[in-house]
């Protein structure tokens, strides 16, 4: 219960963050908390320089791969837990159906979820949380806010965040200092994963905080809707044409020699980049 209500406090706190910097706000219409966001971006830098990284770098290193593999699949494996749940709340059954058997199959075949042999069988995987879910029927994101070491979210997340700590089933892991090594692990070996990549995004980005920031947003919203263009779309409003009579319509509509040329389809995939995701665009042709 620790847990959820730290998390709750965090929620407050930037309730009352966004009051007190209202005037330091930046232009950006998702960044009203800028002045907040860039000084709480610049702490959790410096964490991960002096600690996390560090670690991370030493556990890439010195530990064999398949060890570090076994590791995140194990805890990937947990994670299907929650997104099945995630997905059935959506009313996503075929997705939500694919999460329970991969959790079946690596917790058994798998050797307790350390061999990922659901995506050898081809289930897919998916990462599902409660903010999409609030997401997925309709809930804005709010504002993007910069959690304390927890990195890129947004409002509608953060509010979230105390349900999706509830719903990871490590947090029932008994005893407590078994627990808290996982966490720890699980932490260092996910930072891991990402440090050829946010080293590149180091050196490649001018400024790093709207880099971030943006691609997070951008991704976020790929994530809440599956990539769904057309259904992010059906959120917000349209015209009602349908006051027009069919006769008029017939009468209205030009006659074409050729047909119009399809306009190419933008679908974003997102793409993961270093302990921040960010979105690709991918541009193909109906």
């Amino acid at each position: 219960m620790n847990t959820v209500a730290n998390a709750g406090r965090i929620a407050l706190m930037l309730a009352i963050a966004a009051t007190l910097s209202a005037c330091a706000s930046s232009g950006n219409p998702r960044d009203p908390l800028e002045g907040y966001n860039r000084a709480m971006f610049k702490f959790n830098d410096k964490v991960d320089e002096v600690a996390l990284k560090p670690v991370a770098t030493a556990y890439k290193n010195v530990l064999p791969s398949f060890v570090q593999t076994g590791v995140s699949n194990f805890f990937g494996n947990l994670s299907d837990v929650w997104s099945a749940a995630n997905n059935l709340a959506q009313g996503k059954g075929e997705a939500g159906l694919q999460d329970i058997v991969r959790v079946t199959m690596n917790s058994t075949f798998g050797i307790l979820g350390l061999i990922d042999i659901a995506s050898q069988a081809g289930v897919p995987k998916h990462n599902e949380d409660f903010g999409q879910t609030l997401g997925w029927y309709g809930v804005s994101p709010g504002p993007y806010v910069v959690l304390p070491l927890m990195g890129p979210s947004t409002m509608r997340d953060t509010v979230a965040l105390p349900l999706d700590v509830v719903g990871d089933p490590w947090r029932y892991k008994d005893p407590t200092n078994v627990r808290n090594i996982g966490t720890f692990t699980r932490i260092v070996d996910k930072r891991a994963a990402y440090l050829d990549a946010t080293n590149l995004m180091e050196a490649a980005a001018l400024d790093r905080y709207e880099f971030i920031r943006d691609g997070y947003l951008q991704a976020r919203e790929s994530k809440v809707f599956d990539g769904d263009t057309d259904r992010r779309d059906q959120k917000a409003p349209k015209n009602d044409s349908s006051a027009i009579d069919e006769e008029d319509d017939v009468k209205l509509a030009p006659v074409a020699s050729e047909p119009a040329p399809v306009a190419p389809v933008v679908t974003l995939e997102p793409v993961t980049s270093g302990s921040n995701t960010v979105a690709a665009e991918t541009t193909t042709s109906e």
